[in-house]
């Protein structure tokens, strides 16, 4: 690990897409240069997950922590924060970045990153948290939709608002449609609000 550079530890369980897009961007916008931050590994607790192979394209570490080799959720996460403390320091502590980790996180690893323990999710928060978001926005005759990232407390999509993007519902959408649509804007602020956290960190 370089001295005094902020880690961003990635956490992935699929294809990776808000992965890239934040790795892309802080290479394109140099943030080891402007804010002393790298993207410094990326870890998925699946060993098929397509990100990987991104991942490496973009010259990133990989790691693979397999969630169904532990007999409970709070082993996998110990194991989990002892991978992701290896990327971390008392003078640049890292951020954990969540991008598509299928994962419901134990409050103990939850307050062990406290601040800087990050999460996007597909809707207008504190609207439709959890799962099966675009339908269920579609069902209730919303007229947007949307995507929010926000810090990660122990109640589950209810911590403090980062970022957010307004995705208007067309006539005609199903879930797919409206899911690429508001993807599209998730690329866009998840490197936004990690940029804003670097900044004040």
């Amino acid at each position: 690990m370089q001295a005094g550079m902020k880690n961003i530890v990635i956490l992935i369980s699929g294809g990776g897409s808000n992965m890239a897009a934040i790795a892309l961007t802080a290479q394109r916008e140099q943030w080891a240069t402007k804010y002393g931050a790298k993207v410094s590994a990326v870890i998925s607790n699946k060993f098929d997950a397509a990100g990987l192979k991104r991942a490496r394209e973009l010259g990133l570490p990989t790691d693979v922590l397999d969630h169904k080799a532990f007999a409970s959720r709070e082993a996998f996460d110990a194991e989990l924060a002892q991978r992701i403390d290896r990327f971390d320091s008392p003078q640049a502590p890292a951020l954990v970045v969540l991008a598509g980790f299928m994962r419901i996180l134990t409050p103990g690893f939850v307050q062990r990153y406290e601040g800087r323990l990050v999460n996007i999710h597909p809707s207008l928060l504190p609207a439709f948290a959890g799962l099966n978001t675009h339908q269920r926005a579609i069902d209730a005759g919303c007229q947007f939709a949307g995507a929010t990232v926000h810090l990660v407390t122990a109640e589950l999509d209810h911590g403090p608002i980062l970022a957010q993007a307004v995705v208007p519902i067309l006539q005609g959408d199903d879930a797919a449609t409206l899911a690429a649509r508001v993807l599209t804007q998730e690329h866009r602020i998840y490197p936004l609000a990690i940029t804003r956290l670097l900044s004040k960190v």
